[in-house]
């Protein structure tokens, strides 16, 4: 209606020339502003992520030692949300004691690329953790629902670096130890994550300590400043356990953990996590393409349908022409 008031003729014109698509819906979200010295640094961590054996084709490595780290808020329900109610089926009732304080839980997730061998068989799930914030305490009075002194489950209002490196040393690192293909023990495992305060320095030494023993070479480094589509987390992971866990309708906070751990954690397929880093590849590709702007789109390459037929690759490579004009943006 607006767009016809605007436009000075009728809604049914309108309508019409939007199935005739000489008009379009477009859905646009906001994005982080971007300084030139982040556009800098989004260049230079995309080109950073090229094999050096191939100097005249560019092509992105296979990230196997790479793993992605950061952190997601789940709530126990949304404030609105779509169902699909069969003829006569009778609407949901939810309820929550204030719609501005619905219970939530932060996660500390850790992914890496799932692994395959010659025969397509899946070696590796690349499933390292998700860790809760949480805490237990003793309730302090009778209630209807326990005794006092009953031990309860309570969410972590505020995750500082401290708390991060204490989740980093006792729960990321030996997962990472346990759970690392045998294969690639001498090599130098690194753990992306952002620029968030919280996170601890890539030279923190306690870290260091624990992250060089035991035989292994662990580091940390750090994804580009506002770049969230430089992580497969942010990418695709995180939104679908978030879609996964919107099913299961949680009703307390063990609930939360237990629905999201145990549930779209341990459900989701390790085929669209591999998925995921070839979409990472993608937008590395259209960030040294655009020249470290975030304004682009990424091609669809039907990798569902190239995962059927056995001839989905490993890793994506590119014209020379991109490379060079990234390289030009940097002096």
């Amino acid at each position: 209606q607006d767009l016809a008031r605007a436009l000075g003729v009728s809604k049914s014109t309108v309508h019409a020339r939007l199935k005739e698509k000489e008009i379009k819906r477009h859905s646009n979200s906001i994005k982080s502003y971007l300084t030139p010295a982040n556009k800098k640094a989004r260049v230079e961590f995309a080109m950073s992520m090229l094999d050096r054996r191939k100097p005249h084709q560019p092509t992105f490595i296979d990230m196997y030692n790479i793993v992605h780290i950061d952190e997601k808020w789940f709530y126990r329900t949304n404030k609105v949300q779509k169902f699909y109610l069969a003829a006569g089926e009778h609407e949901p009732e939810r309820t929550a004691k204030s719609k501005n304080f619905i219970e939530k839980v932060m996660f500390l997730c850790a992914t890496a690329r799932p692994r395959y061998d010659d025969d397509g068989n899946m070696t590796f799930d690349g499933k390292i953790g998700i860790w809760p914030f949480t805490f237990q305490e003793e309730a302090k009075r009778d209630s209807p629902n326990r005794l006092k002194g009953t031990l309860i489950t309570k969410a972590m209002t505020s995750v500082t670096r401290d708390v991060i490196r204490i989740f980093m040393l006792t729960k990321v690192l030996p997962a990472i130890k346990a759970k690392w293909p045998l294969e690639d023990m001498g090599k130098t495992i690194f753990i992306q994550q952002d620029n968030a305060k919280t996170h601890i320095p890539i030279d923190d030494p306690q870290f260091c300590q624990v992250a060089q023993s035991d035989g292994f070479d662990i580091r940390l480094m750090c994804q580009p400043p506002n770049s969230p589509d430089c992580n497969v987390l942010d990418l695709g992971f995180f939104a679908a356990l978030q879609a996964a866990f919107q099913k299961e309708f949680p009703d307390s906070i063990d609930d939360i953990v237990t629905k999201v751990s145990k549930g779209a954690y341990d459900d989701y397929p390790p085929d669209r996590a591999n998925r995921v880093f070839l979409t990472l590849q993608s937008c590395l590709r259209e960030i040294l393409r655009d020249k470290g702007g975030q304004h682009y789109k990424i091609l669809h390459m039907r990798k569902a349908t190239l995962e059927r037929l056995g001839v989905l690759p490993r890793t994506l490579s590119f014209d020379q022409e991109i490379l060079q004009q990234a390289i030009d943006s940097l002096s």
